[in-house]
This record gives structure tokens, sequence and C-alpha cells, in this order.
């Protein structure tokens, strides 16, 4: 069973102990929020772990009760560069406020010795769930399988966080990650061990001296590098209270920049060596006392995780990687011995058993070198659950089974909206569209908000989401009233699901919140935005009670090229002054638009892709000036509407700059990647709604003595109209499934190849239907034509189809050349 995290804690070691009320002093100074005038700080210690000592801090002040986590070094003499909770802070600093990686947040760091002993850092504390026993005894078979294939996700999300995008570059050295580390852990070995330490033992020493001769050449190259945790396993990973899902990676102690697969080997222990007890013996993991049912195999969780991060498969390198996660695992052990021998342990008395376990598994760590194969020559086919697919009104084909299949909580929300559009968006259509070609098409039909206030209450409301997105607002800011804005808690995959159901209506996505481009500006604001910006414009746009625009595109230049536009962003005392004209501003003609996001640049002379920024500018502000609404094909959609705007001389305070100067194309790629997606998940609606109203008007409308279904020519059109759109379909699902377990930047050639066939294969889709309905299909009486507008333009917005393709080309091309 799993342990909650408030269980895993008990008195303060007499060993550990500190001055509690030196500590309460720095966190009532240095703690953002944290209680300033207590009524009771009550500290215990977390027994778990044997690193370093890490306390829980309760506050109480009131009624109010808040929970922190410290973690400090161990008192004593300490071996050289080990402990360094300073290290530990700068990297779960970065990962928290530059990556969506599942870590808690850190609120300061004091290396000052004389507070309380030792430097110390003070972090967000977790309620969740940790398996300390990777057999997951008493836990349903099914829920193994989740739990590990979220522990291999957690793992994927860690490995492709960018080192440099993120401030870690100098955080290690990416060559020579192994070599280096053999050395060190043997050094610390010898130092943990001998006379007056724990027992040194001779076949650790010829362990070195085979990992020597056997590093890989990779890790010379640094072909593998990239963050690296150091200590990643299961026991280290805080899981959601109720859903399979890590929320938080723990101890990071070991962690720099090196070899990836160090960390990969290391999370597989388990399946060698079970260091769960007390005492170890040798070849008692998981492939030796048999894997619990639910619990994938050590090659299928090696190929969860090496599809999800795009490794290719490690045969021929993983004995080494294995057996230097053995040799390692045992200079640890050897370490804790020694530190409870000498007293300064925070283990307990679990530390006095460290020393036959580093014995268990220098023993384990020879067997496994000795075997002749320790991986199939081919990862493993990943089993995935089947799940039926609901019966909703108007699905397209409906199998059972397969990899892309909504979960019961996606599958409700899919039927809930699929009866809403039935229910209030179709019947509505038509009068939204008489108002949008009325002398008042420019204001907002009265009903449209009763249907948004509607949607929420029913809990459709900000679906679009992410949950880690969301979590990072969390993180920036507590308050209840905006928890309840923050959606459903979807991944982009899940999402994908219900977006296509929106996109069946011009009309819907508003209604729900989660049109464009109101929804990229929200993903902008809470990625990148600070305290005070969420508060001001990321608040009511999560309310619906203003709209927004995205101001990038250029008359006067290729705007497809961002490099190339000339709007200027001048710094002026606390001010930016900002000059230049924009068009196809999508939003900014609604009559709720209040905020502008605009690109441009605030260093003409910086490099290439550093002298965009982005700029928030409130649409009253004086020099803003909207010259007129643009149409496309004929259709202004209004109320909606795409603006050209004059920006001459406009002053916003220097607090409006997202991110910082020269991070626009940073925030840009972000903002691009979901947004993208969004636009395909809608296309494969619209299609849909397209081929419903094909076939409809083929099976009741006759021609030359026959029904339009009964030619030859449509079945054998409708056929192929429909093998295109289940294509793009499961591409579209790719993408977003890659977005969520790869990010963006590794996801991009997927959904390059989403974002060019979605809108060609409904422009095919809508084009038969207005054939089939013929010149019906043309006029504005149906829906049809409009659509097809709206297709066509995503062959050009959010970048041409060109742009993608030559994405997906140089992509090709660089795999070709590995």
């Amino acid at each position: 069973m799993a342990s909650r995290t408030s269980e895993l804690v008990g008195r303060v070691d007499p060993a550990q102990s500190f001055d509690a009320d030196a500590l309460l002093r720095f966190a009532i100074a240095s703690v953002d929020g944290f209680p300033q005038t207590p009524s009771q700080f009550i500290v215990s210690q977390f027994g778990h772990g044997q690193s370093n000592p890490t306390f829980l801090i309760e506050v109480h002040s009131g009624s109010i009760k808040k929970r922190y986590v410290m973690r400090k070094k161990p008192p004593g003499k300490l071996l050289e560069s080990a402990h360094a909770v300073e290290r530990e802070f700068q990297v779960l600093h970065a990962l928290g406020t530059h990556t969506l990686v599942p870590v808690p947040k850190v609120y300061c760091l004091c290396t000052d010795s004389k507070v309380i002993g030792t430097p110390f850092y003070i972090m967000e504390y977790l309620e969740g769930r940790i398996y300390l026993d990777p057999m997951l005894p008493d836990i349903p078979p099914r829920q193994r399988n989740a739990i590990y294939h979220a522990t291999a996700k957690a793992l994927a999300s860690l490995h492709s966080a960018d080192v440099e995008a993120i401030g870690l570059r100098s955080y290690g050295k990416p060559k020579d990650y192994c070599k280096r580390q053999v050395e060190r852990w043997a050094k610390q070995y010898i130092v943990s061990t001998g006379e007056g330490k724990s027992n040194r033992n001779p076949r650790m020493l010829d362990l070195v001296n085979w990992l020597r001769e056997n590093i890989p050449i990779e890790d010379s190259s640094g072909t593998a590098a990239g963050l690296v945790h150091g200590d990643f396993r299961i026991d280290n990973l805080v899981f959601h209270p109720t859903e399979d899902r890590v929320i938080g990676i723990l101890d990071w102690e070991l962690s720099t920049v090196g070899n990836q697969m160090c960390d990969v080997a290391y999370s597989c222990l388990h399946y060698i060596v079970d260091i769960s007890s007390d005492e170890v013996k040798k070849n008692e993991g998981l492939e030796f006392s048999g894997i619990p049912e639910g619990v994938p195999s050590l090659a299928e969780y090696l190929a969860e995780y090496c599809a999800s991060v795009g490794k290719p498969w490690p045969v021929a390198q993983w004995k080494f990687y294995l057996a230097f996660s053995l040799f390692r695992g045992a200079s640890i052990y050897a370490g804790v011995h020694c530190r409870w021998i000498l007293g300064n342990a925070s283990g307990g008395e679990r530390a006095r058993h460290a020393g036959k376990k580093a014995d268990a598994i220098i023993e384990t760590a020879w067997a496994f070198i000795h075997r002749e194969s320790v991986l199939p020559l081919h990862p493993p086919q990943l089993p995935r659950e089947n799940m039926q697919l609901g019966n909703g009104s108007g699905d397209s084909l409906n199998l059972s089974g397969g990899r892309f299949v909504p979960n019961k909580k996606v599958q409700e929300l899919r039927n809930k909206l699929i009866k809403f559009m039935e229910d209030h968006i179709y019947p509505m259509e038509n009068e939204f569209y008489k108002l949008a070609q009325s002398d008042m098409r420019w204001s907002v039909h009265p009903h449209e908000e009763k249907l948004k206030e509607l949607a929420r209450k029913q809990g459709l409301w900000n679906l679009f989401i992410p949950f880690d997105s969301a979590a990072r607002v969390k993180k920036v800011i507590s308050d209840k009233a905006i928890d309840e804005l923050l959606g459903a808690g979807l991944s982009n995959l899940e999402y994908g699901y219900l977006c296509e159901i929106m996109g069946r209506s011009l009309w819907a996505p508003q209604v729900f919140n989660c049109g464009a481009p109101d929804t990229g500006n929200m993903e902008v604001l809470m990625r990148y935005g600070d305290d005070e910006q969420i508060r001001e414009w990321l608040v009511p746009l999560l309310d619906g009670t203003i709209r927004s625009g995205f101001a990038m595109t250029e008359p006067q230049v290729a705007s497809s090229d961002a490099t190339n536009i000339e709007c200027s962003i001048t710094r002026h005392e606390d001010s930016y002054i900002i000059n230049g004209r924009k068009w196809w501003t999508s939003g900014a003609m609604d009559p709720r638009c209040k905020i502008l996001i605009v690109m441009g640049k605030t260093d003409f002379t910086a490099p290439k892709h550093k002298q965009q920024s982005m700029i928030l500018v409130d649409i009253n502000t004086p020099g803003v000036s909207i010259k007129r609404p643009l149409t496309v094909f004929g259709f202004d959609d209004a109320p909606h509407g795409h603006a050209e705007i004059l920006f001459k001389n406009v002053r916003v305070p220097s607090k409006n700059i997202l991110l910082g100067e020269g991070r626009g194309f940073e925030i840009a790629q972000g903002r691009l990647g979901p947004g993208r997606l969004h636009h395909c998940m809608r296309l494969i609606g619209a299609a849909e709604r397209g081929m419903q109203m094909m076939i409809r008007r083929a099976i009741s409308r006759r021609v030359f003595d026959k029904l339009i279904a009964e030619h030859g020519s449509f079945l054998s059109d409708v056929a192929k109209c429909r093998i295109e759109l289940e294509s793009t379909r499961l591409l579209v699902l790719e993408a977003a499934d890659q977005l969520d377990l790869l990010g963006n930047k590794r996801a991009r050639g997927t959904i390059a190849m989403a974002k060019v066939a979605a809108p060609n294969m409904a422009l095919k889709v809508l084009d038969m239907a207005m054939q089939v309905h013929g010149a019906a299909g043309l006029s504005g009486d149906t829906i049809l034509a409009h659509l097809w507008a709206t297709s066509r333009t995503l062959r050009l917005a959010d970048g041409p189809d060109e742009v993608h393709l030559g994405t997906i080309a140089k992509l090709e091309l660089r795999r070709a050349k590995l």
C-alpha cells in the first residue's frame, strides 16, 4: 500500500536537532505568505530516506494551518561535495520556474550555517502518496501498471528539460559523466570504508576496474547527456492523493548534467536487487522473485521510457549502466553505514544494516555482469489498455479498443459536451448568424452569456487548461477562487477528444471559454506570467469577463518568418514605447477584448532569435488605433473579428513585459504547440460535421432516379473521406500524446505533420459536402461555406504549410544522418 506523505514523519532525531526558534524567525522573514504571528510551530522529521535530513514544518495561526518542508545538510564532518542543498535548491528553482517537470516549489535558501547549524532550504509540502515498495503490494494490477507508466512518464519529463534554456548550462559537464562518476564513487567508497568505518570489500575494487574498462563510447561524446536526477526511483516520487500521476520528484542531492541512461538504469534496480528490506541478499529483485501482476517487466518499463523520450533501445550498453548503478548504490550504502558508525546518519536504525546491503549489491553486480543476455535485442511492443468508446450522438466509426480511447472521466465530459451542443448550440446557430450579419454585428448576443453560465455550471468551462499549466498558476498564487477556474485537469490528449466536439460549430468554443486566441493567450500567462500579470489579466480571462487578441502578423513583411517583424518595443525609463502596424489580430474587434499580447523587437542588434519580446497592452491605451476589420472570403467573423491595428507611441508600464526582453521566440514556441493542436482538433470536428451533413443529404436527395447515396462515385468519395478523416484524427491524437510525454520541442515534428494534414483533410471533406449540397453548399443557408473558409485560413494561421513541411523534412534528414 502507499504511505501518505504525512504518515512518514516522526519525532526529530536528537542527533539531527536544531534551533527551531531560529528557523521560525528565518521563515517569517523569508518565506512569502508565511504566517507572521503563528500560535503554534511544530517540527517533525521524515524518517524515509537516508540523505539530507528532511523536516515537516506545521504552522498554526488562528484557523489557518500551513505546512512546509525544510531540508538541510547533516551536521558534523561530511564527504567533500556531498549533501549540497544549495544545488538541490538551484535545480528545483529552475525546473519549477521554467518547466512542467513535477517538482515542489522552493521558497528560500539559507547558506548561513549560523542560523540552525547547517545550510538549508524551505520548499512546498506535497500531500500525496509515496510507494515505498516497488512491488506495490495490495494495489490492484491495473493501478500498478498505471503507477509504473506515470513513473516512466515523470522520468521522460525530467529528461526532456533543456538545461540551457532553464539556466542550468553550468550545472554539470555533459561529457565523460560515467568516467567521472566511477572515480567519484570509488573515492567515496574508499573514504567511507576501512578501519573504524564500514568494511571494505575487495570485490568492489575489482568492480571499479571492470567499469573503467567498459564505459560506453556515447559517454565521452555527450550524446546521451542532459539533466540527471541521480537517485530516481519510485519511492522518491509523490503521487497525487487520488490520481495515478506524479506531482513531485524528490531528493535532488545527486542531480547534475550527465549521461541520462544512468538515471534510467538506477530506476530499474529493483528488478535486479531488493533493497527495500533491512536484510539484502544477492539476486532478489523482481526478475528473480517474480513480477507482480500489472507491474511491467524491466524491458516493458524501459521501452515505455524510450518511446516517451525518443531514445534508442540501449541493448548494447545496458550491462554497463545497470552494473554502474549497482556499484554506485553499494558506495552510497557504504557511506550511510559509515555515517551511522560516526553517529550522524539521518536514516536512524535502518542505517545499521547499510553495510551488509552494500556487500550484497556488489555480489549482485558481478552476477549481472556474468549474465549472457540482459535485454532482448528489440524493445517489446507496449501493452495498451482497451476501453469501449461510448455511443455519443454523432460519433464517427465506433471502434472498441485501440491506443487512443478516452478514459471514463473524458468520456463522461464528452457525452455532456455532445448533449450540450445538441440542446443549446446547434439550435442557436441561426440566431447567432442573424446578429453577425446585421448592423449590430459587433455586439454580443445576449443568449451567449447565458450559455456560458450554463456551461460553467455543468463543469464544461476552461477544459483546454493542461493540469501542468494549472499547477504552475497554483504555485505562483494561492487562491481557492482561482483554483475553481483552472479546468478539469486534463492532458492535451484528453482535451483532444473534447476540442473536436467543440469544433463542430464555429460558435461553440467561446461558449466553453475554449476559443482562440484566448486559449493561447491564457496559456502564455499561465506558463510565463508573474503574480501581478496573472491577477490582472489571466483571472478575468479565465472568468470569461474579458477577451483578448494576439498581435504578431504585420502587413509590410512576410510574418511567417517572425524574425522579419518590424514593430518596435523601446525601453524608456519605467515604460516601453510601442510603434508598429499589425493585422490579422483575431479577437480585437470583440467589444469584450481588453488585452493584447504584442510581439515586437526590443533589441534590433541582438542575435536573430533574441531580438523579439512579448508585452501586454491594454487595448484602451492611448495610441492603440483599430483601423479596420478584415474579411476571410467575405466573412468578417463578427463579433470576434480580425483587426488591423496601428500602435503609435503606445506607452505601457515596464512590468507588462512577459518573461523579460528577448524571450519572445521562447514564449511563441511554448504558445504555438498547444495552439496549433487545438486548431487541428477543431478541424477534425468541422470535418465530422461536414461528413454528417453530407450523409444526411445523400440519403434524402434523389438525382437521376436514384438517391445520391446510391451513386457509385459518391460511395467511393465518401469512403476516401472517412479514411482521411480517421487517419488525420489518429495523427492529431498522436501529436497531443507526444506533446504531453515529450514536450513541445521534441513533439514538433508530429505537431507539424498534424498542422499540415488537418486543414487539407478538412478542406477535402467540406468541399465534397458542399458538392453534395449543390448550390446550397455555397450559400449562407448552411454552415459549410463558413467552415470551409475557416479551414482554409488554417493553412496559413500559426505558420503556413510550407514552414511545417520544412520542419518535417529537416527532422527527416537529421534522422537519416544519424
